[in-house]
């Protein structure tokens, strides 16, 4: 009896220390359409009865995985990013078991996202904006940020870098929220120098909310410079060579520890290209004969750029985080400007060679503090930043005529921004705003130009000048969103307290403009069902005068042909009302719009005569005298816009993709200047197409194009302009490097052809900025793969980022 007793109590006690022993589960993850490995796919256990005990694990680089569990009945779920969760309910777990092959299928509405972070190509339709996150965009690899843009719906880079909206070239761009020294003193050309892989997103503003400056009549492009969360040292490096010389190698490197994340971007670049024009004007002289001058340009352009950008995250708690960063940004430019002027008169055709030998170097500083508080997940934040940034951009000319000149420019200009944001979900549906931004900007032009006479340069009083430019902004927000079952609105109000100073101080004048003034904002947003949406916005702007439209004394790249400003310009008011549709199917997504914009003050651009006449020296030892023109920037009474665009996308697999961008708008000038009717009307339009297809073993191919219909202005039209770029890549080194080819113009059809016309003279002109260009790039990922996985087997179940946007 006693050894029954004894063998009972042993099986008892054994019991437990059995049913603890865990077991092995296997299995094999695969995506179902290419049968390929899906590696950090998610498979979770969870018991019914436990079910706060959850177990699980990834899948490798092979799709597999392997995982403990303790014996019992389970509901089993296996998630991947943009593909359909598979559950298995109330699976008995007795013995170590093989779940066999798992085969996920991918949402269709999803197609975009499946690949790893930083790398996919979505668009995120917000209240107020649309997100275009960079990604795998081929054609740009090896480029800049002005590649970038030029591929984002609704934006166009013209051949001179100038960047427009809808066809509206006053487009506000900040960088991170935030005005900053990367778009440089001469306004885009900074773009050039920053490359396209720093980039993790643009967003398209076109009825912005009362959180943004009220500047840029045709609204804001917000670039956000990539700041890697992945876990652990990683980051990519990459290098590319092109024809003409384009060379670059930048690193992107980020460190991070459950409490500090340190990272960097830094970039050198060394480029050449080429470019030129026509410039011819016929002279109508009344009785006597038309007279005429043909000009030709040709311009070489080197360029070499170093930018490097410093941060350190500091996070206090989940809730509470000090960043600091920082930019340098230096570049070292030359070119060669070659005019040849020929001056045709009824009796002798006299020819001039002008040569503009100029040296540029660039310098930008840039330092931040940005300090974040969270009081909860869902939102309820307090940010503070401060900016301090300094730029300097010094220009030598030696302009080599029959009179030799030099001609000399130093900008500079200092910025302070004081910013202060608050957030409050007063409940899940409801939010309140509000904040204050101080932008104190300084910047000052000192324009030198020496004549020679009797072999000595001289300084020429009437040409040479400076110009101090002061600009404070002080302005102050509030806004409050709701959403009521399917419908949602964000009304805000800012104000803007300007203080404008424009201190001529060769001329000893000094023009001030004091001005406070109120932009409303509303958006509203009724979501039919989860794939049809309608967005109405408006919103009310400002632009600003620029200092260069600002300063009165010309500029000398030619003596016949010159820019001029106004010191007595007044900014620009716009009222813009925006229509959009969303509607997404299985395959396809449309999104479109209907936008009217009314701007009054309306800032144009007009060419006229002088009313003087320029001696230019001859080859042949005389001169003649020609007509000069000069461009000079006016208020004129008003300009009205309305236009139609929308962008249709089509993913009939994980291997093709189409998108089609297509934007119509009319545009009217009403307005004179002095006594002279400049009002014009003309209907222009765009188009882009991309196309990408991913072939086996690894390559990809994109194809682009666009076309930039014809349009006006007071008195100039200019004719449509097509550009067809294309690339390739494949990956290498088991995926963590990339070989690509672009290819940019391939049919070197980007020149801008222009005719302006008035009572007194018609001019004809072709600019093309840059011949076609070839670039191979390399890429190649550090450690990405590990920190991936690191983050993702911590990432909490049912968890989420708090955020800052009134999103529903």
């Amino acid at each position: 009896m006693s050894l029954i007793l004894l063998f009972s109590n042993s099986l008892l006690a054994q019991r437990p220390t059995q049913s603890f022993q865990k077991l092995i589960i296997t299995g094999t993850v695969l995506d179902q359409e290419t049968q390929e490995p899906l590696e950090y796919a998610t498979i979770t256990f969870k018991n019914e009865r436990r079910p706060k005990l959850l177990q699980g694990g990834i899948t490798n680089q092979e799709g597999k995985f392997s995982i403990e569990v303790f014996p019992g009945r389970y509901n089993i779920s296996t998630e991947y990013i943009s593909f359909k969760t598979i559950t298995q309910n109330n699976v008995m777990i007795r013995s170590n078991q093989d779940l066999g092959i798992i085969n996920m299928e991918i949402e269709a509405s999803n197609l975009d996202e499946v690949e790893l972070v930083g790398e996919r190509t979505t668009v995120e339709i917000k209240l107020d904006k649309r997100i275009y996150n960079v990604g795998k965009d081929i054609t740009v690899r090896g480029g800049s940020v002005s590649d970038v843009l030029d591929n984002v719906p609704s934006v166009s880079v013209d051949v001179e870098g100038i960047v427009s909206l809808r066809g509206n070239d006053n487009v506000r761009i900040l960088i991170n929220g935030k005005p900053s020294g990367l778009v440089g003193l001469s306004g885009p050309e900074g773009l050039r120098q920053i490359p396209a892989e720093s980039i993790e997103k643009v967003e398209v503003v076109t009825s912005p909310s009362a959180r943004y400056d009220a500047a840029g009549t045709a609204g804001i492009l917000n670039i956000i410079l990539k700041k890697n969360t992945l876990d652990g040292f990683n980051g990519s490096v990459v290098v590319n060579a092109g024809v003409p010389k384009n060379n670059r190698a930048s690193a992107s490197l980020n460190w991070r520890s459950e409490k500090i994340n340190l990272f960097t971007t830094t970039n050198y670049g060394d480029s050449e290209s080429e470019g030129g024009g026509i410039f011819n004007s016929e002279y109508y002289n009344g009785l006597d004969p038309n007279t005429f001058s043909n000009e030709k340009r040709d311009y070489f352009r080197n360029r070499r750029n170093f930018f490097t950008n410093v941060g350190v995250e500091y996070l206090y708690d989940d809730n509470t985080s000090l960043t600091l960063s920082g930019f340098y940004r230096k570049s070292n430019n030359s070119s060669l400007a070659s005019t040849f002027i020929e001056s045709i008169t009824p009796t002798v055709t006299l020819n001039t060679d002008r040569f503009d030998d100029e040296k540029e170097l660039d310098e930008t500083k840039q330092f931040s503090v940005n300090y974040t508080k969270k009081f909860d997940d869902k939102g309820h934040e307090l940010v503070a930043e401060f900016q301090y940034e300094t730029s300097i951009e010094d220009e030598d000319s030696d302009i080599i005529t029959a009179i030799p000149e030099e001609v000399f420019t130093a900008e500079s200009q200092k910025r302070i921004l004081y910013q202060l944001d608050y957030v409050w979900p007063i409940n899940d549906n409801t939010q309140f705003e509000l904040g204050y931004r101080g932008n104190f900007k300084t910047q000052e032009t000192d324009y030198n130009v020496a004549i020679q006479e009797n072999n000595v340069f001289v300084t020429n009083t009437d040409l040479s000048n400076i110009l101090e430019y002061t600009e404070n902004v002080n302005a102050a927000y509030t806004q409050f969103g709701q959403k009521m079952d399917k419908f949602s609105y964000l009304l805000g109000l800012r104000m803007e307290h300007s203080n404008i100073i424009i201190d001529q101080k060769t001329l000893n004048t000094k023009v001030k403009k004091d001005y406070a003034d109120w932009f409303p904002t509303v958006n509203l947003s009724y979501e039919i069902n989860e794939k049809d949406n309608i967005t109405l916005g408006f919103s009310r702007r400002i632009r600003r005068p620029r200092s260069r439209s600002l300063n009165p004394f010309p500029s000398r790249s030619s003596v016949t042909f010159f820019r001029q400003g106004n010191p007595d310009l007044d900014p620009s008011y716009s009222n813009t009302f925006d229509l959009g549709y969303l509607k997404r199917w299985e395959k396809f997504t449309f999104n479109g719009s209907v936008y009217f914009q009314k701007t009054t003050q309306n800032i144009e651009r007009i060419t006229e005569q002088t009313g003087e006449l320029v001696e230019v020296p001859t080859e042949q030892g005389s001169s003649t005298l020609v007509p000069a023109l000069r461009s000079i920037t006016v208020n004129l009474s008003e300009n009205n816009r309305i236009g139609t665009e929308f962008t249709l996308t089509y993913t009939p697999n994980r291997n093709v993709r189409i998108s089609g961008n297509f934007n119509i708008f009319n545009s009217e000038t009403i307005g004179a200047y002095e006594g002279r009717d400049f009002g014009a009307e003309i209907v222009s339009w765009f188009s882009r197409i991309n196309a990408s297809i991913k072939f086996p073993k690894g390559f990809n191919t994109q194809i682009r194009g666009f076309y930039f219909g014809p349009r006006a202005n007071a008195q100039t039209e200019s004719k449509g302009i097509f550009t067809l770029s294309g690339a390739v890549n494949k990956t290498v080194l088991n995926k963590k490097g990339t070989l690509s080819l672009r290819a940019s113009d391939l049919l070197n059809s980007s020149r801008r052809k222009s005719t302006t016309t008035s009572e007194n003279f018609n001019s004809y002109t072709e600019f093309q900025w840059r011949i076609p260009s070839y670039v191979l790039t390399f890429t190649y990922k550090i450690n990405e793969s590990k920190a991936a996985k690191k983050r993702r087997a911590s990432r909490n179940p049912g968890g989420g980022d708090g955020g800052d946007e009134f999103d529903f």
